[in-house]
């Protein structure tokens, strides 16, 4: 699956530019090996300059976040190693596939979940992963073959103003109130630390997010709950959807609240 694998080459391209050292990214490289050999592609209408990664090897899902997470790992990983063949097979790729992306945005600034029957929901946590791999792409990309910065501020303004209430609570589709949900609030809260640039506003509301998901989803004992919903609450501790998320986000709050 695609999804898992970019956020492990996020962690290993950060271990490289911190400790310096090129097993972690050749490892990263790894799964853009992954990404080009082994993911299906969709290409609509004969549109050559653009294409759709699979969500995995084994469907041909046309998932927007998730042929993103695939775009911005081939950006990210190419813009290190920089001017060699891979690089520009790879850059190549990321661009097209951001290109599919783009031009499939809502007038509003909305993207559905995907491309196809079924899948047409706007949510907030895969909204925001589209925000979060646009922008990443901007800064690994060279040269100026695709301006994704239109398509970025018009996907931030709405899911600025669509899925959060004034006290901070994260509605999980921009129609709707409920849900409220443990990992778009952390999502949230990562986007926004994230998107600084974009709004002066952004850090204050990730601590109002932060602040209302401990009053209203943290059990006493400490951990998480799923989601709370209009009549009841789902209280699973989910390790890795909801506990690792959250722990990752205040944390990553903590840190920018202390530099």
């Amino acid at each position: 699956m695609i999804v898992p694998t970019a956020f492990a080459a996020r962690a290993l391209l950060d271990a490289h530019r911190t400790f310096k050292d090129n097993q972690y990214l050749e490892t990263a490289r790894s799964s853009c090996e992954f990404i080009l050999k082994d993911l299906k592609r969709t290409i609509e209408d004969n549109q050559a300059d653009e294409l759709c990664f699979s969500y995995s090897p084994l469907d041909q899902t046309r998932v927007f976040n998730a042929s993103l997470f695939a775009a911005e790992t081939l950006a990210c990983v190419g813009g290190v190693e920089g001017g060699s063949e891979f690089s520009d097979l790879a850059n190549d790729a990321a661009i097209r596939a951001a290109r599919y992306v783009i031009r499939r945005q809502n007038e509003d600034g909305s993207w559905a979940y995907g491309a196809g029957p079924g899948l047409q929901w706007v949510d907030n946590f895969h909204t925001a992963f589209v925000l979060l791999s646009l922008s990443k792409m901007m800064k690994c990309l060279p040269g100026d073959e695709i301006d994704l910065s239109p398509a970025l501020q018009r996907g931030y303004r709405f899911w600025r103003e669509r899925f959060f209430l004034a006290d901070g609570w994260p509605k999980y589709y921009h129609d709707t109130l409920y849900p409220a949900d443990a990992h778009a609030a952390a999502t949230a809260i990562i986007t926004l630390i994230e998107l600084q640039e974009l709004d002066s506003d952004a850090l204050s509301l990730a601590e109002t997010i932060a602040t209302w998901s401990i009053r209203n989803l943290r059990d006493g004992r400490g951990f998480f709950y799923y989601q709370r919903r209009r009549f009841y609450t789902v209280r699973t501790p989910f390790m890795r959807w909801t506990q690792a998320w959250m722990l990752f986000a205040l944390a990553r709050l903590l840190e920018i609240k202390r530099l």
